[in-house]
């Protein structure tokens, strides 16, 4: 695992442990050789991400569109800043570019993005490892809400398996590297199933 994306808020949020955590991660993923690859602006979690991967001596590339340059004032001391023409191109650069992806807390942007990315495995489009690192029960009403979708039957059990979510970036680290995707058929109906065929 060469490079992993990491998505966040593009605001701190109201706790010092978002902070802290954040830096946390950037830290060991610099220490660990795994380039961070992450939205491109200096401000909010990502911001902390960066700052602390660099510091650390690591790789970090940010990818922002040119809309965002100014709203989320682009960080211009990276290893590599990309700015592309729009969020499409944002996301798709963004996966190009990782081996695997990571949610910290933060809002709108970072559930697109990682849902996108979900979504894609579960089309076939990508295999590459998804993880939720909480940060005190942040993302445990998402995960209680993905465990109803399964009991409804809109998700597979598996798909809804093929995901990491806890708050231990040392256990998250080691399930991404080890990570061997899930081949669930999407379909849940048999009906569904057999007018495809």
């Amino acid at each position: 695992m060469k490079a992993v994306c990491v998505y966040c808020g593009s605001n701190t949020g109201s706790r010092p442990v978002y902070v802290e955590r954040a830096a946390e991660l950037g830290a060991r993923l610099a220490r660990d050789g795994i380039a961070v690859v992450f939205g491109g602006g200096n401000v909010g979690l990502m911001g902390v991400v960066a700052d602390a991967a660099l510091a650390a001596g690591g790789e970090v590339i940010g990818v922002i569109p040119e809309q965002l340059v100014n709203w989320e004032v682009a960080h211009t001391g990276l290893t590599r800043l990309e700015v592309v023409a729009n969020m499409h191109e944002r996301k798709a650069r963004m996966f190009d570019l990782s081996d695997g992806f990571i949610a910290l807390p933060g809002g709108f942007g970072t559930l697109d993005e990682m849902f996108e990315m979900l979504t894609w495995r579960q089309l076939g489009i990508g295999d590459r490892p998804c993880a939720f690192l909480d940060v005190d029960g942040f993302y445990e009403p998402l995960v209680a809400m993905m465990d109803r979708m399964v009991d409804e039957r809109f998700l597979h059990a598996d798909q809804r398996r093929d995901l990491w979510h806890g708050d231990d970036i040392g256990a998250m680290l080691g399930w991404m590297k080890s990570y061997q995707p899930a081949h669930a058929d999407k379909w849940l109906d048999e009906k569904r199933r057999s007018d495809l065929r």
